[in-house]
């Protein structure tokens, strides 16, 4: 069976086949929106058919076959609002689209039609319009609204005429339905692999931005590890800057039972949409998940939740208008004061501990170094987490130039509202080294995440790399989190032998003298006499 990176690697190159369609026809910021809304639509109709498949095999009959039995028809539609959230016709299903761009293969010579023309753009407009329409007032509603909206099929960038972006379509689906690893595949991140993918093949025009929203898999990993250490079962996980989606889905990795209930908040609405996708794609149904398209800082959606886990990847040093009448807000109003309206990054670490489940909340989140020491008013938030509250639990810093978009080096802030034994004290690791340098990229390996997460469980100092520090060493130190402060990487300097070293100078000595010797016998020789013999 194919490695992950064997299949992203596939992937990579038919996504820059399936481009190369669309290059000329429209600004490439706009080629994943319609490529990535291909590959889900394909997703949703295998995975109907297999679902429901597998729900009918007792009855010896398939998906279609039930639809046209009167007696089955809508039993099997109310099956599928209610396990999948949505309803998708036979005609619509991914492999009916494809037959009818190819043309029928089974029929008779004589009466065989070439069918390419009979499949319409509008045809693939429809499917989605009722899919997403068999929703409305069902459990997937809100789930699958204007999921598609991003995939405009009337777009004039993508032809004219509509026989123009029939023909465009054509191509984009036929290169879509040539992907050959399943989709069915939860460990393999399509979407999100996807998504990074045309990024990077465009990001002159895409924007540096785009990779804001996705978490590279080895930091997404680590922070799940990091906010699941111990933990057998979990009600609730959040992320208030959820992007595609790619911390929540490593978090299900790595708790043994069944998470209760997934929530997400994304302020960009494509990155929503995106997000949404990801979720259904990695077998999420619609009761499982909460989703808000919405900006974190001013609106909390969230309410009065307090989740187990959360884990977040914010975007860094974000400005914001840090308006006054924030502060009356519950989740900034404890600590007394809002960070410095050129970086917002508190805000998203205030929005988080707020929501922490008092019994058992943990919280992992990506964060830039200035959040660690700078003075102001995030050094009163600091101390208020530490102080007043206790719950911030490590800090490590993690390799410059892990992530899509800059260069950076970022830190993770742990916090848990039950510290089991260590309220007195705070971990660091400084985990700069732990990388290795692939292209262009730095990415740590499995054997780096895992140094880094014992550690952070053994809570042992290890020289140059992880230190223990009492309440007391954070507060002579002003609650300065400065990593260098606690974990000190530099190199011992190496012991000095004097004994050895006069020796060596004697001897260097003598062999100048000898030198000397030989220097004034050669020019002697030749009637030469230096002006001090």
């Amino acid at each position: 069976m194919a490695t992950e990176q064997e299949m992203a690697q596939e992937l990579a190159s038919k996504l820059w086949d399936i481009a190369n369609t669309l290059r000329g026809k429209m600004d490439s910021s706009k080629f994943k929106n319609y490529i990535l809304g291909v590959i889900f639509y394909r997703y949703l109709s295998e995975h109907t058919e297999k679902y429901m498949n597998d729900l009918l095999k007792n009855d010896g009959m398939t998906y279609e076959e039930a639809l046209a039995n009167d007696d089955y028809r809508d039993t099997v539609i109310g099956w599928s609002l209610d396990y999948l959230g949505y309803y998708m016709k036979p005609e619509h299903m991914w492999k009916s689209l494809i037959a009818k761009i190819k043309g029928s293969d089974d029929e008779d010579d004589d009466t065989k039609k070439d069918s390419r023309d009979n499949f319409s753009i509008q045809d693939f407009e429809v499917a989605i319009n009722e899919t997403v329409g068999s929703t409305i007032g069902h459990k997937g509603e809100a789930a699958f609204d204007k999921l598609f909206d991003d995939m405009n099929l009337e777009d004039k960038d993508l032809g004219r005429e509509v026989s123009d972006r029939t023909a465009l379509i054509k191509k984009v689906m036929l290169k879509v339905d040539d992907l050959n690893f399943g989709l069915e595949d939860a460990k393999f991140d399509v979407l999100g692999t996807a998504y990074m993918i045309l990024i990077g093949l465009f990001q002159s025009d895409a924007g540096k931005k785009g990779g804001e929203f996705f978490t590279p898999t080895c930091a997404a990993e680590l922070l799940a590890r990091l906010a699941t250490v111990g933990l057998k079962e979990c009600k609730s996980v959040s992320d208030c800057c959820a992007g595609s989606g790619s911390l929540l889905l490593q978090v299900q990795n790595y708790v043994p039972n069944r998470i209760g209930h997934y929530y997400a908040q994304e302020d960009n609405g494509s990155t929503y949409n995106l997000l949404r996708m990801n979720l259904i794609m990695h077998g999420l149904s619609p009761e499982e998940f909460t989703t808000f398209n919405d900006d974190t800082i001013h609106h909390d959606n969230f309410g009065n939740k307090k989740f187990t886990v959360q884990v977040d990847n914010p975007p860094y040093s974000a400005k914001y208008d840090a308006a006054t009448s924030l502060l009356e807000d519950e989740r900034y109003a404890s600590a007394g004061v809002l960070p410095p309206k050129s970086h917002a990054d508190m805000t998203f670490v205030e929005h988080m501990v707020y929501h922490m489940d008092d019994t058992d909340g943990r919280v992992a989140v990506l964060v830039p170094h200035g959040v660690l020491f700078r003075g102001g008013s995030e050094e009163k938030i600091r101390k208020y987490f530490i102080r007043d509250l206790n719950r911030l639990d490590a800090v490590i810093g993690l390799p410059a130039n892990l992530f899509h978009g800059t260069p950076i080096a970022v830190c993770v802030m742990v916090f848990k509202s039950h510290r089991n034994g260590d309220s007195d004290n705070i971990f660091f690791v400084d985990a700069s080294q732990e990388f290795t340098k692939v292209k262009a990229k730095n990415t740590m390996e499995p054997e780096h995440i895992d140094k880094i997460v014992n550690a952070y469980i053994n809570r042992k100092d290890i020289p140059r790399f992880a230190h223990k520090a009492s309440l007391q060493e954070i507060r002579d130190n002003d609650y300065n989190l400065n990593i260098p402060r606690y974990v000190d990487t530099s190199e011992p300097e190496p012991d000095i032998n004097l004994d050895a070293v006069l020796a060596d100078m004697a001897k260097t000595q003598m062999d100048i003298d000898e030198q000397e010797k030989d220097l004034s016998k050669d020019l002697a020789d030749l009637g030469i006499t230096l002006p001090w013999e």
